[in-house]
């Protein structure tokens, strides 16, 4: 599939071919905030909640409704959403504007738990997450749309070792969507203007 090119008064840019054309929302999280990294913890557990919850679904789906899921989960503050009780859970689950999944939920809300753990153990989520990288990210050279990987091994390495850790929601495949979207990895095309950024 050729590099999606979209023009803007005279300047012609190039994205990524997945960059859906007529989604403003989708191309300013595209050029602003897909692929650099990311170091603060509150941003890095709220993707983590909303790669879980993509789980299974497109990222489109989520990201419109990401001010929701903001607003759902305590402004995405792990410890609060470590608070929450099952009438929070039944309010969630009546909550059209987020994916009504009761697991997914449920993770979410385990998830903030063993994050504050990791947290704990090691100073900063951060600091534990890019240890998975040896704190560089990995530049991959992506040409076309089938480049792509489904995983790599240290978003199977990571995936296990949060499991152990009692995460759930968070297999090798969402590892590597969340790593790709915090800048672990590099993974704008060849041809994006944000590859060499």
């Amino acid at each position: 599939m050729p590099v999606k090119i979209h023009q803007k008064n005279s300047t012609i840019i190039r994205r990524c071919a997945w960059v859906p054309e007529n989604d403003p929302l989708y191309i300013t999280y595209h050029d602003t905030e897909w692929g650099v990294p990311v170091h603060d913890d509150k941003k890095i557990f709220e993707f983590l909640v909303l790669e879980s919850a993509q789980a299974g679904l497109s990222w489109k789906t989520v990201l419109h409704k990401r001010n929701n899921y903001k607003k759902a989960f305590a402004r995405f503050n792990p410890t609060q959403v470590a608070r929450f009780t099952e009438q929070n859970k039944k309010s969630l689950m009546e909550n059209a504007g987020i994916i009504r999944n009761r697991q997914k939920i449920e993770a979410a809300i385990q998830n903030a738990k063993q994050f504050l753990e990791v947290q704990k153990e090691w100073g900063s989520f951060s600091t534990y997450m890019w240890s998975f990288v040896d704190n560089t990210p990995i530049q991959h050279n992506i040409q076309t749309l089938a480049d792509y990987p489904k995983t790599i091994p240290q978003a199977v390495a990571w995936s296990g070792d949060l499991k152990k850790r009692g995460f759930s929601f968070l297999g090798p495949t969402v590892c590597y969507a969340h790593m790709q979207a915090v800048g672990m990895v590099q993974d704008h095309m060849t041809c994006c203007f944000k590859y060499n950024q």
